[in-house]
């Protein structure tokens, strides 16, 4: 998969919101409130960014979620595009989709919860 410029700058934001499911620390209010502006204003749907989570952030960003001592304030933007634009050319591997959604249906308990408020703020918050 090549991706276009264009194809990236729509994802950036997308992988930012989504980094923050997988911070040591516990999402508030106004957290959701920002993710699910972020996911309103993109050009994708509820599914495809819950694929681009599967399959772009969570394969960097699952230790995080398993470390004592893990990530708790952001992680560098230009390191985390980096590592999901890579994730993203992998997509089409059928080899690498099959490990990571048998490994997200492992780990998804970790983020249920944040999955299912946002989809709940999703349904509820008017579209800007």
């Amino acid at each position: 998969m090549n991706p276009t410029e264009t194809d990236i700058a729509n994802r950036k934001p997308i992988w930012e919101a989504l980094s923050k499911f997988y911070l040591d620390t516990e999402l508030q209010e106004e957290d959701f409130k920002e993710i699910c502006k972020t996911f309103h204003k993109s050009p994708y749907d509820l599914e495809e960014i819950m694929d681009i989570d599967r399959y772009e952030v969570f394969p960097v960003l699952q230790m995080n979620l398993l470390s004592v001592a893990g990530e708790w304030e952001g992680f560098d933007k230009d390191w985390l595009f980096s590592k999901c634009q890579k994730n993203y050319k992998k997509r089409t591997s059928r080899l690498f989709k099959f490990w990571y959604r048998a490994n997200n249906r492992l780990w998804y308990w970790m983020k249920k919860d944040y999955w299912e408020r946002v989809k709940k703020e999703m349904k509820n918050a008017p579209i800007h």
